[in-house]
């Protein structure tokens, strides 16, 4: 026999032992860990009847016909608010910009009564623009306003930045009854050129 016969039938009378692909050797406990704590949690959550006991029904079509009533129609300037008229109510004017927030008080024919900014306030460089500056500001003034005689305004926002909803929060805050917001925010269709780029 050659040597090359000799080594082939030696190759092929070696039995390796089968050893399955698929198990794992490493033994962890966390997935029954996992599993004990989501039994906790089931077990934690109360029972599906429990949840439904203090629910109502609502009929959609009286919330849309409510709903109706929240926007202005012919009658609207003539409907009363604490006995005042829409149109006789004073107008809360607020001026936002990224760098502060001017809020004017206006009674119905325009004639200004009280200004306050947040530069007025106290704040100084950015921290003029910041929404709690124009939180502070509307507290301020609303107080005034209070004191002038005045719980019911209509709202005129105008401009952007992020004073407009925190000023109106503050307004509320101050103890003024806000009948109605307007967005007076100019919107330019036809805006003028940018400037150019910025060589480096």
């Amino acid at each position: 026999m050659s040597l090359k016969t000799v080594f082939l039938s030696a190759l092929r009378s070696i039995t390796l032992p089968a050893v399955p692909l698929q198990t794992s050797r490493i033994h962890t406990s966390s997935c029954w860990r996992k599993a004990e704590d989501r039994k906790e949690m089931l077990a934690s959550l109360p029972a599906k009847d429990e949840g439904t006991v203090g629910e109502k029904t609502v009929d959609i079509d009286t919330l849309i016909n409510r709903k109706a009533k929240f926007f202005p129609d012919a009658s609207t300037a003539t409907q009363l608010f604490n006995g005042i008229p829409f149109n006789e109510l004073p107008i809360c004017n607020i001026r936002v910009s990224s760098n502060n927030t001017i809020i004017s008080v206006t009674d119905h024919k325009g004639v200004l009564r009280l200004i306050r900014s947040c530069g007025i306030e106290g704040f100084k460089n950015t921290r003029k623009g910041t929404n709690i500056a124009a939180q502070a500001t509307a507290v301020t003034i609303s107080g005034k306003a209070v004191e002038l005689g005045w719980k019911t305004v209509r709202v005129k926002v105008q401009g952007l930045g992020p004073g407009r909803m925190s000023a109106i929060k503050g307004l509320q805050m101050g103890g003024l009854n806000i009948v109605s917001i307007t967005d007076n925010t100019h919107v330019s269709f036809n805006p003028p050129r940018p400037r150019k780029q910025r060589s480096l």
